[in-house]
């Protein structure tokens, strides 16, 4: 029940007010798509303002604009005329023409607007040019006083002029000799850099050379390292634990002996020839023993294997078919690893003997670069202090031209100032008067006396 009451009375006493304007298609169309805003509707048609209404409204939004009442008064009366002027010739033009042009109460309050903007548009205007205006006197005024003090000024330097100008002379003189020298330096630092560029070219030739010739040895050294990285204690103990080790196993650790330079053991044929054998499969178990085993290899002084040592290896395991790391792989994974380092070995001695006499080429060139560079950074520090003094010659030689110049213009300004004993801003200073007075009295103008519609 109280629900449909509070229903009941907010029917009899809630008003929708819509507010259309008619300009346009956009009534004309709303007409069309709600019929309803005619039937069902109170319409109420608002004529245009009377002319107090337009006098009230345009002094409401004058009222903050600085001006006096005698002006805002002759403001209001001209937006009332325009808007009238406009309302008027919009009615001959409907029954000329048949056609609507609305004149609303909206088209008088944008009038007002551009109104105000226009004004304040052109007075930032008009006092950006006054403010300009009085700095150029200000300005005019200061430099027809200093026109006065420097007519002072120049009479009691004129006899030092001589003097500056005999003291320039001897100064240009004096720079032109240091110039010779300074040009000198440069020329004996850039032969030393040159001669040091050159000692660095062929050092760094050398140097790639050597590194170029050392790919071929590192690839393959680094793979026998990493071999051996994968061998375990247990790898190594079950070589040592064979009591009758195959022919690939025997043959891959009489070479570790040999690289070693561990002697083998003479022990009788086992064929029954009698004669006299040597065994390295004792000294290979006793070797096999050792703990650090393993680390004695990584840490094989490769860069000073002795010449016989690697004649025995070149000439009797690597040459040798069976001493293939592939073959050997089937006997022992452990002997493959020692098999390529073995190889790895022979061939980084290889080329270390190549290398070795570049390396102490290199060495030498390396010396010889580094004492070039020690010269040649003495000459860059001279060439750097040459350089300082070259810019220092420069700043003088420029102050001494600007002082020549300025003494023949003060030479010739004091031969002709005899001559012009009167000589002073005249026609300036009459001029200037009248434009400060004129200056003056728009300073005391205010602003709602110099702004006009």
């Amino acid at each position: 029940m109280m629900y449909n009451f509070f229903i009941e009375k907010v029917k009899q006493n809630l008003h929708v007010v819509l507010a259309m304007s008619p300009i346009g298609d956009a009534f004309r169309n709303r007409l069309r798509m709600f019929p309803s805003l005619i039937n069902c509707c109170t319409i109420n048609w608002f004529q245009a303002w009377p002319e107090d209404a337009l006098e009230m409204v345009a002094n409401k939004f004058l009222e903050d604009v600085d001006m006096t009442a005698e002006l805002r008064g002759h403001c209001v009366t001209m937006c009332k005329l325009f808007h009238e002027s406009v309302r008027q010739q919009s009615e001959k033009y409907l029954e000329i023409l048949n056609r609507h042009n609305y004149v609303t109460p909206t088209s008088y309050l944008e009038l007002i607007l551009t109104f105000k903007d226009l004004l304040k548009l052109k007075r930032d205007e008009i006092m950006s040019m006054k403010t300009r205006y009085v700095v150029g006197l200000e300005k005019l005024d200061f430099a027809a006083s200093q026109v006065s003090v420097m007519q002072v000024e120049l009479t009691d330097l004129q006899p030092e002029l001589v003097k500056t100008s005999k003291e320039t002379e001897k100064l240009m003189v004096q720079i032109e000799q240091d110039t010779v020298e300074v040009e000198a330096k440069k020329e004996v630092v850039a032969a030393d850099e040159a001669v040091a560029n050159k000692a660095a070219a062929a050092a760094k030739a050398i140097k790639d050379e050597c590194e170029g010739e050392l790919a071929e040895a590192i690839p393959a050294l680094e793979a026998a390292l990493s071999a051996l990285d994968t061998l375990k204690p247990s790898d190594i103990s079950t070589v040592k634990a064979m009591k009758n080790p195959p022919s690939g196993v025997k043959l891959v650790m009489e070479s570790i002996c040999v690289m070693k330079s561990i002697k083998a053991e003479r022990k009788p044929d086992p064929g029954g020839s009698g004669k006299m054998i040597e065994d390295f499969w004792g000294p290979s178990q006793k070797l096999l023993s050792d703990f650090q085993f393993l680390n004695s290899l990584k840490a094989y002084d490769k860069d000073n294997i002795l010449p016989a040592v690697m004649k025995i290896i070149r000439s009797k395991y690597t040459c040798n078919p069976d001493f293939d790391p592939n073959l050997i792989k089937n006997a022992s994974t452990a002997c493959e690893g020692l098999c390529r380092w073995v190889r790895a070995m022979d061939i980084y001695d290889r080329v270390a003997k190549v290398v070795g006499p570049k390396k102490e080429k290199l060495a030498a060139a390396e010396a010889e670069l580094s004492i070039q560079m020690e010269k040649l950074n003495e000459k860059r520090a001279q060439l750097k202090e040459v350089g300082w003094v070259v810019r220092r010659i420069a700043g003088v030689r420029q102050r001494c031209c600007y002082q020549r110049d300025t003494t023949t213009l003060l030479g010739m300004y004091l031969c002709l100032l005899p001559l012009c004993p009167t000589w002073e801003l005249s026609p300036l200073t009459s001029d200037r008067s009248a434009l400060v007075s004129g200056t003056l009295a728009v300073k005391n103008t205010s602003p709602a006396q110099t702004s006009s519609p």
